[in-house]
């Protein structure tokens, strides 16, 4: 079955959705999600989205706290576009539905959160990006001009290497005509054919033991780019969230959100006292990378698989109104905020690499863009600013939306493009051949390629992936397609380029902490 749209938006997070309602006043939107509208990685986002609102807040603070997050590794001309228009996109959020939470006296309440110098931390209690995708879901399922396809996974994007022809990688004249779908109902296959592509699928935090991430985060779009030979970047730059509720078993982890340090809350070792001093002068409120690190050497040398985060001193009733959905989860595991201190480990939380573009949002394929999560745009340089990643999202999405329809009417649908034709006819003989491999990979990404790396642990990584990554794409071969095999191949593709990345980066900054590479910044571990 063949199916054409002016516009495909593969992904329904904030990135994907603002961009579908941006371009259908001018043409026909196909949405694809592999599972419903509203279950996106945007949905998991509690604290909250970034702008300079009120004095004495201003534009070259958010620059310069954006820029020292990301260890000064950021396209600066990147951070003052998104900054600068923080504002606006925010109102049209705003026009969409989206509430955030105000003061008595009618302004917006605003947070502030690690390496923020202000408070700019617009929210709606403690699930903001539940509340931003309830909003922009709503205006989607209403616009007569979109179609969603949810439980639909897209295999591969359609370039010219479905029309017989051999590209180089990074060759600059890759067009993008659409993607083949996989209905995960029915298990047919649809070709949809696009003059506008958009790839706004999220990260790959499930390539970790513990994640924040929700279980449909499987680097799909960053895998699909590669295998089409676009351009990918900064991949070694892994954010790892400093304080996810510590519950083993729980998949996905928990987030304690950024913003409760911002209220106050004090990280501490399991006999009450604090640490963050030693390692930053910032204490709990240093950005992610620190806070992270730091957390993951205290750990080690206690011995301890959790330390806390201490709001016993907090005003409680404030508290609970700010955070009602973390006070709700951590009493229904026997912790009470007001008397006990929350149990936290770190957990695999975002990708700052990605798919490389430009100030459009265009990737180095022709009539492919890439927004959100998915995208490398330069914003978050080697760590990303606390709630920098959802106002990045719409900005960009508004900047790929506006490049795409202005675009359009140079662009037609491709003809020749065959049907999917993959080869294998048999189905997976053992599940377990999957999801021991989905194991493996977790536990060598995990313990090799996590907060604190070393040439050798990257080297032993890259060996161990490359076994599974032969017998995934053996079984793929040979298989019909399902979810779980598509996924585990795509995170392995992500894995193999986090590793190379890393072993390329022949220093420690941000995000990358290699021991053999000293930093500034570095801790004893």
């Amino acid at each position: 079955m063949i199916k054409k749209y002016d516009f495909l938006v593969l992904g329904t997070g904030v990135a994907g959705l603002s961009f579908a309602l941006k371009v259908a006043h001018y043409g026909k939107v196909c949405v694809v999600t592999k599972t419903n509208l509203e279950e996106t990685n945007t949905r998991y986002a509690q604290g909250g989205i970034a702008a300079v609102t009120y004095e004495p807040d201003n534009y070259e603070k958010h620059v310069n706290d954006t820029l020292i997050a990301g260890d000064h590794f950021c396209n600066e001309q990147v951070v003052r576009m998104i900054v600068k228009e923080a504002p606006n996109q925010i109102k049209e959020l705003i026009n969409w539905g989206a509430d955030f939470d105000k003061t008595k006296n009618g302004e917006y309440d605003l947070a502030r959160e690690g390496g923020h110098s202000e408070h700019r931390i617009l929210h709606h209690k403690d699930n903001t990006g539940f509340e931003i995708q309830r909003a922009l879901s709503e205006k989607v399922k209403n616009n007569p001009n979109i179609d969603i396809l949810e439980n639909h996974f897209a295999i591969d994007l359609i370039t010219q290497h479905q029309l017989g022809k051999i590209i180089k990688r990074y060759h600059t004249d890759i067009e993008c005509y659409g993607a083949y779908i996989l209905n995960l109902s029915n298990k047919k296959t649809t070709t949809i054919l696009a003059k506008k592509t958009l790839i706004a699928t999220g990260g790959s935090g499930n390539i970790y033991n513990t994640t924040t991430n929700p279980v449909i985060a499987s680097g799909d779009g960053v895998a699909m780019v590669y295998r089409a030979k676009g351009i990918i970047e900064n991949m070694e730059f892994v954010q790892f969230h400093p304080t996810s509720l510590y519950n083993s078993g729980e998949r996905p982890s928990f987030l304690i959100s950024e913003a409760v340090r911002g209220f106050g809350g004090i990280l501490k070792d399991k006999h009450g006292k604090e640490f963050m001093q030693k390692y930053d002068e910032r204490g709990s409120l240093a950005p992610r990378d620190i806070v992270a690190r730091a957390i993951d050497n205290e750990m080690k040398t206690s011995g301890e698989d959790h330390l806390y985060l201490d709001c016993t001193h907090l005003d409680i009733k404030d508290f609970k109104n700010h955070f009602p959905n973390i006070t709700s989860k951590c009493l229904s595991i026997g912790v009470d905020v007001a008397k006990d201190m929350i149990p936290i480990v770190p957990a695999a939380h975002y990708q700052c690499g990605g798919i490389k573009v430009n100030m459009e949002g265009q990737t180095s394929i022709n009539n492919l863009y890439a927004t959100g999560e998915v995208s490398s745009t330069g914003l978050h340089g080697a760590n990303r600013l606390a709630s920098n990643s959802l106002i990045e999202a719409i900005v960009y999405a508004d900047k790929a939306a506006k490049h795409a329809i202005n675009d359009l009417k140079n662009i037609d649908f491709k003809n020749g493009v065959p049907a999917w034709n993959k080869e294998g006819t048999s189905h997976p003989e053992e599940m377990v051949l999957i999801t021991q491999d989905y194991r493996e990979m977790q536990q060598i990404m995990s313990n090799y390629v996590g907060i604190v790396r070393s040439n050798l642990r990257l080297q032993r990584a890259l060996t161990r992936l490359g076994i599974i990554y032969q017998e995934t794409e053996d079984l793929y071969k040979k298989s019909t397609l399902s979810l779980q095999l598509c996924e585990l191949r795509n995170l392995i593709n992500v894995g193999y380029l986090i590793i190379k990345m890393a072993q390329e980066r022949h220093e420690s900054i941000g995000l990358h902490f290699n021991i053999d590479y000293p930093h500034k910044k570095t801790i004893t571990v």
